[in-house]
């Protein structure tokens, strides 16, 4: 059986994104440390149209000058987060301990550092960071005065530096390798791939431009920890004021979560502002990404799941960038776990004895140090939490697991293998106008509040279940349902012109154990927009590894609801109708058949 888990949401600093959690770092302008020093610095740049500084700390190791030169390693912070904050601070540390010249600094409108809240957008983020690189090549100096001119370098004006963090501090090292090709190495964490997906997912398959089931509890909280900004760190630098009704974000931000929030979506509105969450997200610019990408991304992660990392993963392979990918145990809904488990935890600084930590160790070896004989690992490898060994846990694989066993969903509940066991039948589940169903409480670990274990209201979900497993099934990747279900008062307003007539369901696989007991995997659910009701919809699931037990048995559940996310406008009856040659298909990535 799976390792017990805590349910309960990780630190702040690991629900806004940076989750490698370590002390605060409180140092004077240069204060001696023994293996390296470390330099309060400021930066005036150009980003987005304003002028704005950007507060950074210099880590530079003892020993490291012009004439014995070190590879660079750049970082900033997650959301919400700072130069000084633990995760971003121990970053600088424990790669300086290692040899490295550490620049750590304050994400445009965050800590000290001026400028709106652009979600990462190359154009603005990216530019403001290619600036430091800048800097980390001797080209130019901070504001008072000081040169980096003991970076080593791949040729004038071209310093050899990488980049690491999380979630925000993931997304702005592919916004600043697109517009900046001299960056030579990245380690994105826990991060997004399309943040139109991210926040109003849509899991349809081939359904991105219809809006899917507004995220509301993550985006409002990321929201409103944007907007306070000046309150958590006193700050007046005009640079990041924009206006009363849009204090610290661009203006294009604002209108994104505000739409969303009004549960109204026509063509005419939503198009452009879904348009601009994937403009200013990977998705839109990976193409211009060269620098050798280690992505890294957490199980437990109901923001950014394990589908976001893998499309980025596909992109860069295809375009051939070289790229590897981790599917770590730990992301923004918490399983971080004690080091023992051989999980990466920088606060403990296990770099060299956690399998993360010497992959990432690996990746700069090669890319920043040039050491060209160092094995970089497997192409993907992922965390199981039910091997005990902490020095087992991964496995890995020369690509994410495929689509490898069918199931269909027979009319009388139960999940067969074969379409000659599905029974005739049809049956309904209606949504109310409050949500019946629940998986998580997105924020509930920040705010220091329970979270209730995931329920269905009867009625209002309709489930289908296999036969006791004969053994063990592990699920690697992300499932897919390929789904028909009849809504004769959805069909009449679906063409309307406004995407909030179009019916929302939640699909999700539980684990029920010998006792009744349900698991669901990590918290994760498919929110679907179904682009059309007259037609078959496949629907892809957020990706899990999962091993289900002999004994247990697998419980795929179409919902009406969910309360983490925005559903149903008006009640909209769904009947599912089955028979042996036309039923809904369940298939899985299982390992080891």
């Amino acid at each position: 059986m799976p390792r017990s888990r805590s349910r309960s949401r990780a630190s702040l600093a690991l629900a806004l994104g940076a989750a490698l959690t370590a002390p605060l770092a409180l140092t004077s302008s240069a204060s001696a440390t023994g293996q390296y020093t470390v330099t309060a610095l400021k930066f005036t740049v150009e980003a987005g149209g304003r002028t704005c500084t950007i507060d950074a700390d210099l880590y530079r190791p003892t020993g490291v000058d012009r004439e014995h030169t070190a590879p660079a390693v750049l970082a900033t912070n997650g959301f919400g987060g700072s130069k000084s904050d633990g995760s971003t601070d121990a970053i600088g540390k424990a790669f300086a301990a290692r040899g490295y010249v550490g620049l750590v600094y304050s994400g445009l409108g965050f800590g000290r550092s001026g400028c709106l809240i652009s979600l990462d957008d190359p154009r603005i983020d990216g530019v403001a960071a290619s600036r430091l690189v800048d800097f980390l090549a001797g080209a130019r100096t901070a504001d008072d005065g000081t040169k980096a001119d003991y970076v080593t370098r791949n040729g004038e004006g071209d310093p050899r530096v990488g980049m690491i963090g999380g979630s925000y501090g993931g997304a702005v090292q592919m916004a600043t390798a697109a517009v900046d090709h001299r960056v030579d190495a990245l380690v994105p964490l826990i991060t997004w791939n399309d943040l139109a997906y991210s926040l109003d997912l849509n899991n349809a398959l081939g359904a991105a431009d219809v809006p899917g089931a507004f995220k509301w509890q993550w985006a409002n909280g990321f929201y409103l920890i944007g907007e306070s900004q000046p309150l958590t760190e006193p700050n007046l630098d005009p640079s990041r004021i924009n206006s009363l009704a849009c204090l610290h974000f661009v203006t294009d931000a604002c209108d994104t979560v505000r739409t969303l929030n009004s549960g109204s979506y026509p063509a005419a509105r939503t198009g452009p502002l879904l348009r601009y969450a994937r403009s200013v997200s990977p998705v839109s610019y990976l193409r211009h990404v060269q620098a050798p990408t280690l992505l890294v991304q957490g199980q437990a992660d109901s923001l950014f799941n394990l589908n976001e990392a893998t499309a980025t993963y596909n992109t860069l392979k295809a375009q051939g960038t070289p790229t590897k990918l981790i599917w770590q145990s730990w992301g923004h809904s918490g399983g971080l776990t004690d080091p023992a488990t051989g999980e990466l935890y920088l606060a403990q600084g296990n770099l060299e004895t956690s399998y993360v930590g010497r992959r990432i160790l690996a990746w700069f070896d090669r890319y920043l140090q040039h050491r060209k004989g160092v094995d970089t690992g497997p192409a993907f490898a992922y965390y199981r939490d039910w091997i005990a060994d902490p020095n087992n846990t991964y496995a890995t694989a020369s690509r994410v697991p495929a689509l490898s066993q069918n199931l269909y969903l027979s009319g009388d509940g139960k999940l067969v293998d074969n379409r000659k066991k599905v029974a005739r039948g049809s049956r309904e589940y209606r949504n109310w106008l409050v949500p019946t169903s629940h998986s998580e409480s997105s924020l509930a670990g920040i705010v220091g509040l329970p979270d209730p274990a995931p329920y269905d209201t009867a009625g209002t979900y309709l489930g289908w279940t296999s036969e006791p497993l004969t053994r063990t099934v592990e699920v690697v990747g992300a499932p897919r349902a390929t789904l028909k279900v009849v809504s004769p008062k959805t069909e009449r307003v679906q063409n309307s012109g406004n995407a909030a007539d179009k019916l929302v369901l939640f699909a999700k696989l539980y684990d029920v154990a010998p006792d009744g007991t349900k698991t669901l995997v990590h918290r994760l659910v498919a929110p679907v927009r179904v682009p059309d009701v007259t037609k078959r919809f496949t629907v892809t699931l957020p990706g899990i590894v999962h091993r289900y037990e002999a004994g247990h048995r697998l419980q795929f559940v179409v919902a009406a609801s969910d309360d983490a996310y925005f559903g149903n406008k008006g009640v909209k009856p769904v009947t599912v109708t089955s028979a042996p040659g036309d039923t809904g298909v369940l298939r899985l990535p299982v390992v080891g058949d």
